[in-house]
C-alpha cells in the first residue's frame, strides 16, 4: 500500500475541509513548503461515503492550486467503518511465506468478502522464542478507494499512496516527537464526524479504533442553541477562523452545550482506552495528545487531563518543521497545526523505507 515517491503532496480529505501540504528535507529536517485548504459544503462526505464528488474534487485542486506544487503525485488516507485493522499473531514465517497465506489469514479477522477488499499488512516484532510473529493487517473495501482515486483524479492529482488516517497521525508523531522505545502515547485525532485513535509503544503502533463521533456535535448544538448557519456555528466552536481573531460572546447556555459534548466525546474515547488498557495488560499510558479540527475548542485539553488523569496536550506538528517563506501564511497554518497532522505524516511518507 506504501509506494517511494520523490515528491508528494499530502492530501488529507476530511469530512468539512480538504488539506493539501507538501513538505521537503534539508539537512535531515522537513521544511513546509506548499500548504493548501479548502472547505468541503456540509454532508459532502456522510459516515465515510462521498455523496457529492464533484465538491470533493473541487476542493481537492483548490487546495493544491493553493499549495503550488508541481507535483501532481498525493498520497490520501482513509478511516471508518470500511477500513480494518488488526494485530494478529502468526507462526513465525518468511516474507515470501506471509504473502502466500495472508488473504487466507485475513479471512479469518475480516468482516466483508475477501474479494471485496485490498489488503496490506506489516511485521511488527518476531519473538522466536515461542514461535509467535506479530503483524499488523489492514483491510479496506475496494470502492472506497474507488471513490477516493476517482476523486483524486477528478481534481487533477494522481493518487500513489493510500494510507489510513491513524497511521498517518503516527507518522507525524514519530517524526516530530521522536518518541522513547519504553513510552505510550495515545493520540486522538477529533475529526468533524470521525475520532481516529492510535496507541503508540514507541515508534510501534499497538491500538487503532475509530469512533463514530465527531467535532460536528459541538457545530449542532451551537447551531440550534442560537439558531445560526452552520458555517457561524463553527466560527465559534473554535474562536473564530484561523487568523480570525472573533468577537463573538459565547451566552452561557452554548458554553454548557459545548461541555456537554465535550463529556460525550471523552466518554467514547475513555471506553476505547478501557479497552486497550483490558486487552494490553502491564502497559500504561505516558499522555494523550489531542489531534484534529476539534482539538482547538477552548479548554478541551484541560477536560480531558482531569479525567483520565494523565498529562494531555494538543499537538504541534511543527515543533520539528520549518514553515517556509511563501508557504503562506504562518499564523494560518500554525493556528491549523493540530488538523494538519494527517496531511503532514503523508506527506512525510516520501522518505519513509516501509
Amino acid at each position: 500500500m506504501l509506494f517511494r515517491s520523490r515528491s508528494i503532496i499530502g492530501l488529507d480529505i476530511g469530512c468539512s475541509s480538504v488539506k493539501a501540504i507538501e513538505l521537503t528535507t534539508s539537512g535531515g529536517s522537513y521544511r513546509l513548503t506548499g500548504f493548501g485548504f479548502a472547505e468541503l459544503p456540509p454532508e459532502a462526505i456522510v459516515q465515510g461515503s462521498f455523496m457529492n464528488a464533484p465538491e470533493i474534487s473541487r476542493a481537492v485542486e483548490e487546495a493544491c492550486g493553493q499549495a503550488e506544487t508541481k507535483t501532481g503525485t498525493v498520497a490520501a488516507a482513509v478511516s471508518g467503518h470500511s477500513v480494518i485493522v488488526k494485530r494478529i499473531s502468526l507462526p513465525t514465517q518468511t516474507e515470501e511465506e506471509l504473502e502466500d497465506s495472508i488473504r487466507w489469514e485475513a479471512e479469518q479477522y475480516i468482516p466483508f468478502d475477501i474479494n471485496e477488499v485490498n489488503i496490506d499488512y506489516q511485521i511488527l516484532s518476531r519473538d522466536n522464542m515461542d514461535g509467535q510473529m506479530d503483524v499488523l493487517l489492514v483491510a479496506v473495501k475496494k470502492d472506497l478507494i474507488d471513490d477516493y482515486m476517482s476523486a483524486i483524479s477528478d481534481g487533477g492529482q494522481n493518487l500513489t499512496v493510500m494510507d489510513v488516517d491513524a497511521f498517518a497521525v503516527g507518522n507525524m508523531y514519530v517524526h516530530c516527537y521522536s518518541p522513547e522505545e519504553d513510552s505510550v502515547t495515545a493520540l486522538v485525532d477529533i475529526g468533524a464526524s470521525v475520532i481516529n485513535m492510535i496507541v503508540m509503544h514507541g515508534e510501534v503502533p499497538v491500538f487503532t479504533r475509530d469512533i463514530t463521533t465527531g467535532g460536528n456535535q459541538y457545530t449542532e448544538e451551537i447551531q440550534k442553541s442560537l439558531s445560526i448557519s452552520f458555517e457561524d456555528a463553527e466560527r465559534i466552536k473554535i474562536g473564530g477562523r484561523p487568523g480570525e481573531i472573533t468577537k463573538d460572546v459565547i451566552p452561557q447556555e452554548v458554553q454548557d452545550k459545548i461541555r456537554e459534548v465535550s463529556e460525550q466525546l471523552l466518554g467514547e474515547i475513555q471506553r476505547s482506552l478501557d479497552f486497550y488498557r483490558a486487552t494490553t495488560a502491564g502497559t500504561e499510558l505516558d499522555r494523550l495528545i489531542l489531534c484534529g479540527g476539534a482539538a482547538r475548542v477552548p479548554g478541551l485539553d484541560k477536560l480531558f487531563e482531569e479525567r483520565i488523569e494523565i498529562p494531555v496536550e494538543v499537538a504541534d506538528p511543527f515543533r520539528r518543521i520549518e514553515i517556509a517563506t511563501g508557504a503562506g501564511d504562518e499564523d494560518v497554518i500554525r493556528e491549523l497545526g493540530p488538523a494538519l497532522g494527517v496531511a503532514i505524516g503523508l506527506a512525510m511518507r516520501q522518505e519513509d523505507q516501509l
